[in-house]
């Protein structure tokens, strides 16, 4: 049985560089609260939207998500500034919002003269609040006396449920001490520890804090980290919740047939337990029947997302006849409790039938062996089945069952120890 030449070549794999840029940005708003506004529809989640300080033609851009709570769609018809000095997103108007639906508005803050102002930006809809208005304010310096490293934090992905931390360093530029009365953040599901305020810091002095994202809901947030002192600092923040994966326990190849094995002897074959979706913990196994033992296995025992691990099944048969069992893994997996199925026959002494599977390929250039592998099943997973490097261009595989139908394919190793890819089509030994 011989394997195509013209699939067997060197694999080389190129290096990838991955570039993850964060993007940061905060949310405050309000909604005029009055006896008519009672059942608004369109609201924000905070009372304002404030930048702090800001240096004079420098920009700060912070995130407005308005989200429509009401039980109809609401259509959003225009936008309104009465500072100039705040921008708002230019939004496709209309924009219908449908029940329960969100579209995130930047507001962007660019002082043109030193001091504190303010204005409002009014989104204008059929909503049961016809007007939402935002109150925004900001302060134009010339410098900055208290700076953030860094100056906005992006969390990135965060499981809902579980909690992200991440440092801010508060640092004094100026050259006298600097006070600093308090801290606060907006958005419900931002936090932050690790200081006690008022505080005073010295010339070139440093404080801590740590920032804490605690999603409560799927998708992108966004909310600040105000620091109140001489010159107010308001630090961007956003993260995204995401909801959990459902990992999923698979193992292969399923059933798993030993075919005829003499009675007293032992026979094993290989199985491949493979997470999907989530991290998988295997609390347990735990066999159906005493002719079949799972071996080499420890538990807990913990298989990462999208990876694989090996283990052997024995089978000692202790009368003749067909055998059959199971074998039964709980896991956190939400496939808990996965069963492997498994047949044997066993056979008096002598009558066994012993089978193997001779392969055979073309050589390939430049390489110092090959690697043969097997599965029981042709889009399977497949398992290297020789312990070392084979530097022949021949194989015999005489661990196979009666019954049990292979896959085998081949790859090439080169002198780096660079592994091509399998051969395709996989070559098939149905054993009698």
């Amino acid at each position: 049985m011989r394997l195509p030449q013209s699939i067997i070549q060197p694999l080389f794999v190129p290096g990838i560089n991955l570039l993850t840029i964060g993007v940061a940005i905060a949310l405050l708003c309000v909604v005029p609260v009055s006896a008519e506004a009672a059942t608004a529809q369109l609201v924000c989640t905070a009372t304002n939207l404030r930048f702090g300080a800001t240096v004079v033609g420098q920009t700060e851009t912070l995130l407005l998500p308005v989200t429509n709570t009401g039980q109809t769609s609401v259509t959003v018809s225009g936008i309104t500034v009465s500072n100039s000095e705040f921008t708002a997103t230019n939004l496709s108007l209309p924009l219908v919002l449908l029940a329960g639906q969100s579209v995130d508005v930047s507001v962007s803050f660019t002082p043109t003269a030193l001091g504190s102002t303010g204005g409002t930006v009014r989104f204008y809809s059929n909503a049961s609040n016809a007007t939402l208005t935002l109150e925004v304010a900001g302060t134009g310096v010339t410098s900055y006396s208290v700076t953030a490293s860094p100056s906005a934090v992006s969390f990135g992905q965060v499981a809902i449920g579980a909690s992200s931390a991440l440092p801010v360093v508060l640092h004094n530029l100026d050259s006298w001490k600097v006070s600093i009365s308090s801290v606060r953040t907006s958005g419900s599901e931002f936090s932050v520890s690790a200081a006690t305020f008022p505080l005073t810091l010295g010339v070139g002095q440093s404080v801590t804090l740590n920032v804490i994202f605690s999603p409560k809901s799927a998708g992108m947030t966004g909310g600040s980290l105000f620091v109140s002192g001489p010159k107010a600092l308001t630090i961007p923040l956003t993260g995204t919740g995401t909801a959990t994966a459902s990992s999923q326990l698979t193992i292969a190849p399923a059933p798993l047939n030993f075919g005829d094995v003499t009675e007293g002897t032992t026979e094993t074959l290989p199985i491949t337990m493979s997470a999907a979706g989530a991290s998988v913990t295997v609390s347990s196994a735990s066999s159906s029947s005493s002719q079949f033992v799972l071996e080499g296995a420890s538990f807990p025992l913990t298989i990462p997302a999208g990876q694989s691990v090996s283990f052997n099944v024995a089978f000692t048969p202790k009368s003749s006849g067909t055998a059959s069992g199971s074998l039964s893994f709980t896991s956190n997996a939400s496939t808990s409790g996965t069963l492997e199925s498994l047949t044997g026959i066993g056979t008096a002494n002598g009558t066994a039938t012993q089978y193997s599977v001779n392969l055979s390929w073309n050589a390939s250039s430049e390489v110092t062996g090959y690697n043969v592998y097997r599965s029981t099943a042709a889009n399977g997973s497949y398992s290297k089945i020789n312990s070392s490097v084979n530097p022949n261009t021949a194989y015999t595989d005489s661990t196979v069952v009666s019954g049990q139908t292979y896959y085998y394919a081949a790859t090439s190793v080169n002198s780096s120890g660079q592994e091509s890819a399998r051969s395709t089509p996989p070559v098939e030994a149905a054993i009698p």
